[in-house]
C-alpha cells in the first residue's frame, strides 16, 4: 500500500514536472512573439515643456507623451528636441537601469540637446507610471518580473518604429544607449533591430546565474542567491542576452564597464563583451557601478557619459553640415542618479 501511494506521488511530481516544463518551452518559443510593428501608436501628447527658455545654448522642449506598446498598453514616455532650428534630429533612445524611471532623462539630457541630440526614455514596466500596486500578488510580481526584459526589448523596438517616422527625427541616425539593466536588454534590442545606427552598453552583463554571483548580490542575498540562481535560469534564460548579443554585428557596440563594478560584476561583463564577439570599443573605467560615485560628484558617470557622447558625435559626423558640427563638448553636471 505505502509503495503505490510512493508510485503516486511519484508520477504526480512527474507529471507537474513535465508540465512546468512544457508551459516553460511554450513560453519562452512566444516571448518575443508580442512585438507588432504594423499596430497603431495611438500617441497621447498630455505635456509639452521648454526648460531654459530664453537660453539659446540650453533651451530644448521635454514632451511627456504616450505609444501603444505591446498589445496596446499604452507606454509613458518622455523625449527631448533640441531648439536648433534644424529641419531633422538624431535621436539617442536610453534604456534606464533597474531601479530608475523615465525621469532619470531629465538629469542627463541637457549635453546632448547642446550638442543636437534628441533623446527618448519610456518607463519600463514595474518602474515609474507603471508600478505595480501595492496589494499586487506574489504571482502577479513574479509575472511581471519575468515579463519586464521581454517587453522592454519589444516596447523598444515600438518606440523605433514611431520615431521612424517621427517628422523632426532622421530614421537614419537612431542610436540606442543603455545603462546596466538597460545595458542587459539593449544589447537584444541591437541585435534584433539593425535601425540602430550605433549603440552604447554601459555597465551591462550577460549569463544571468553568473550575474548572480556578484560581490553585491552575494552581500546581501547569502545563501539565498544559491537557492536563486536555478529559479532565475529558468525564468529568465530566455532574457540572457548571452543568446543574443552575437547578432549585434556589424552594428557599432561601445561596452563601458567598471572593474570594480560590485553589482554587474567584471565577469558578467566579460560574459557580454565574449557574446558580442568583437565589439567595436571598449572602455574599462577604475570604478564601482555607474552612479554609485555620489561621494566625488559623480565624475566617474559624467566621464562614462562624455566618452559615450564624443563617440556618438563620431558616428552621426558625416551626417551633419560644417555648422551643426561639435568642435567642443558643453560640461556635464548630473542630479541624483
Amino acid at each position: 500500500m505505502f509503495k503505490k501511494i510512493l508510485a503516486g506521488i511519484g508520477i504526480a511530481l512527474a507529471v507537474i514536472i513535465l508540465a512546468a516544463v512544457g508551459i516553460r518551452v511554450w513560453a519562452d518559443a512566444t516571448y518575443f512573439s508580442e512585438y507588432d510593428p504594423k499596430a497603431p501608436f495611438n500617441v497621447n501628447v498630455k505635456e509639452v515643456t521648454i526648460v531654459n527658455q530664453g537660453d539659446p545654448q540650453k533651451e530644448y522642449q521635454l514632451i511627456h507623451f504616450y505609444f501603444a506598446g505591446v498589445n496596446g498598453e499604452m507606454v509613458p514616455t518622455l523625449m527631448t528636441l533640441p531648439n536648433k532650428g534644424w529641419e531633422k534630429y538624431p535621436v539617442v533612445i536610453f534604456l534606464h537601469g533597474i531601479g530608475q524611471k523615465k525621469d532619470f532623462l531629465k538629469e542627463i539630457t541637457l549635453p546632448f540637446a547642446q550638442t543636437g541630440f534628441a533623446m527618448a526614455c519610456f518607463d519600463q514596466l514595474m518602474q515609474g507610471e507603471r508600478k505595480l500596486p501595492p496589494e499586487a500578488s506574489w504571482l502577479q510580481k513574479y509575472q511581471a518580473f519575468r515579463k519586464r526584459p521581454g517587453r522592454t526589448i519589444m516596447e523598444t523596438r515600438r518606440l523605433i518604429d514611431y520615431l521612424s517616422g517621427h517628422p523632426q527625427i532622421d530614421s537614419r541616425r537612431i542610436y540606442l544607449v543603455g545603462a546596466s539593466y538597460g545595458a542587459i536588454t539593449g544589447s537584444t534590442v541591437m541585435a534584433f533591430d539593425k535601425r540602430i545606427r550605433a549603440g552604447i552598453l554601459v555597465y551591462g552583463g550577460a549569463n544571468i546565474p553568473l550575474m548572480l554571483d556578484a560581490p553585491l548580490i552575494r552581500r546581501e542575498g547569502g545563501w539565498l542567491v544559491s537557492l536563486a540562481k536555478p529559479v532565475a535560469w529558468f525564468c529568465l534564460n530566455v532574457a540572457d542576452p548571452k543568446h543574443y548579443a552575437g547578432g549585434i554585428a556589424p552594428t557599432p557596440v561601445y561596452v563601458q564597464a567598471g572593474s570594480h563594478d560590485q553589482l554587474v560584476w567584471p565577469e558578467a561583463s566579460k560574459a557580454l563583451i565574449k557574446a558580442i564577439g568583437t565589439p567595436t570599443k571598449v572602455s574599462w573605467y577604475d570604478s564601482d557601478h555607474i552612479g554609485a560615485d555620489r561621494d566625488t560628484n559623480f565624475a566617474n558617470t559624467k566621464q562614462v557619459l562624455k566618452d559615450g557622447l564624443t563617440w556618438l558625435l563620431e558616428y552621426d559626423d558625416p551626417f551633419r553640415s560644417e555648422d551643426q558640427k561639435v568642435t567642443e563638448l558643453p560640461s556635464f553636471e548630473i542630479g541624483d542618479v
